[in-house]
């Protein structure tokens, strides 16, 4: 038996939404000291929609699979349904990511939060701290 999904192996070897975006509305970089895996996010917004997402993971195959596969999740929804979405979700989404590196999909979670909570604070748009609690603490830092 394979330590990985066929859904992460899929998702590491054909990543979607690898890049940049230049003129990007919002950029979310996490990372974990730990492990050295750096996750940005790169989103683009129109009347409250994401309509364009993308990612540069530095990382190990999970890390890189839980980018694409949160990317694929979040791109054309509104930001307030992209700031639900959890890091189980996405490693249900990925069929499973053994318990070890279950951090991966947290840094996917993550990496959106800030790159969202970088958008609201280009925009004056207020926006409730408990949602961004943990992106908020990393960045006190």
């Amino acid at each position: 038996m394979s330590l990985y999904s066929e859904k992460v192996m899929d998702h590491f070897k054909n990543p979607r939404n690898v890049g940049v975006i230049e003129d990007a509305d919002g950029v979310g970089e996490v990372g974990n000291a730990k492990c050295g895996d750096i996750m940005k996010i790169y989103i683009k917004v129109r009347d409250g929609i994401l309509t364009d997402v993308k990612f540069e993971t530095f990382g190990c195959g999970s890390a890189i699979a839980s980018s694409s596969m949160a990317t694929e999740m979040i791109k054309g929804k509104p930001l307030s349904e992209a700031l639900t979405l959890t890091n189980k979700a996405v490693a249900e989404a990925l069929d499973g990511l053994p318990a070890y590196k279950m951090h991966c999909s947290v840094l996917a979670e993550e990496a959106i939060k800030a790159a969202i909570l970088d958008y609201y604070k280009k925009n004056n748009i207020p926006y409730d701290e408990e949602t961004f609690r943990g992106v908020l603490e990393e960045h006190e830092e």
